[in-house]
């Protein structure tokens, strides 16, 4: 692959006390990740000296202060900061929060200037995060507010797909959100996503029911037969392969959701749990919706494990995979649906 055909990964560097420093300097060590992509890391070149030195690895960093001196075949680090961090491995502080969020802005300004192709982004802490410029529940949030479209949360592998039409939110919350519109822009976010990002051109969804046994004719709840059921028909008779809405726990269970290229979960760990189950550590948090392509690893900060050397980098190298998988699969679609051949006149 030619220099200026790699896609250029730009990553957020998380939570400094977590596992994320570790899983991108692992990442890195294997060659085919360098073949791939080009790698810009939003730290300070200090910062990364010290999780190299902590881990013993053999990677080279190469320190820049701007992304016009991005070099292909090495491994970027983009100074973010310049001041020395003090690195408490597996514990929570709000001063590591900023240096995520200074990393995550950083970042996802080179993603809207066209600096960098694609994001990846290491777990986060949501809690020491917070503050009173920086208000979101996490990356998924934060990036639909950053960037043009829809955003929705969709886990990937390479034979599962899920998304969600409702995330992080509160489950006595979760039923009360979902509505004919907010059903109607996930599912159309989700269609898209799989034509245009993974080049299925007749996609087949299945959405989950809100209620156990998809309220049993009304027993348990009506949500599912006023609201899902009438919306789904709906969508359906434009021609849409939805189909639902499903009882979860069978659904899993008979591996029906093997029959379908996308699962829409009606709220977070309705999905999550079968996905991350089936994912194996394989899976990949992609931002669908978005002008841009944001993934990140399914797994969080670690705390239990950080510093020690034990972390699996599988699904961070995953989602840097995925993210120039989409971004390709997204220039190839534009490219062709930009200027259709039109069908002659009789």
């Amino acid at each position: 692959m030619k220099k200026e055909e790699k896609t250029i990964v730009g990553i957020s560097i998380g939570d400094l006390n977590g596992i994320g420093p570790e899983i991108i300097i692992k990442a890195y060590e294997d060659s085919r990740s360098l073949e791939l992509s080009t790698p810009v890391i939003f730290a300070s070149g200090k910062t990364m000296q010290f999780f190299k030195n902590h881990f013993k690895s053999k990677i080279n960093f190469y320190n820049i202060d701007s992304t016009d001196k991005i070099s292909h075949g090495k491994v970027n680090v983009l100074d973010v900061w310049q001041e020395g961090v003090t690195i408490e491995f597996g514990k929570t502080n709000p001063k590591i929060g900023e240096y995520a969020i200074k990393s995550l802005e950083a970042a996802t300004s080179a993603l809207k200037q066209g600096s960098i192709d694609v994001l990846v982004t290491a777990p986060i802490n949501k809690n020491n995060i917070q503050s009173s410029t920086f208000n979101f529940p996490g990356h998924t949030d934060y990036l639909a507010k950053s960037l043009n479209g829809k955003s929705l949360m969709f886990m990937v592998t390479e034979d599962l797909r899920v998304g969600l039409l409702t995330d992080h939110v509160p489950l006595k919350e979760a039923s009360n959100i979902i509505n004919e519109a907010l059903i109607k822009e996930k599912i159309n976010t989700v269609v898209t996503s799989l034509k245009q990002d993974f080049r299925i051109r007749k996609p087949k969804v299945a959405v989950l029911a809100i209620n156990p046994h998809a309220g049993d004719n009304g027993v348990i709840g009506n949500e599912d037969d006023v609201i899902l059921k009438p919306t789904l028909d709906t969508i359906r008779s434009q021609g849409h392969l939805v189909y639902g809405p499903y009882s979860a726990d069978s659904f899993f269970g008979s591996n029906t959701y093997q029959k379908f290229d996308a699962i829409i979960a009606s709220y977070h760990d309705q999905g999550l749990i079968p996905f991350k189950t089936i994912a194996f550590g394989q899976g990949v948090n992609f931002t669908a919706g978005l002008e841009k392509v944001r993934t990140s690893p399914d797994h969080g900060t670690a705390y239990e494990i950080a510093g020690k050397g034990e972390a699996d980098e599988s699904s961070f190298k995953q989602a840097i995979y995925t993210a120039i998988r989409i971004f390709n699969n997204r220039k190839e679609y534009n490219k062709y649906n930009k200027n259709p051949l039109k069908k002659a006149s009789k």
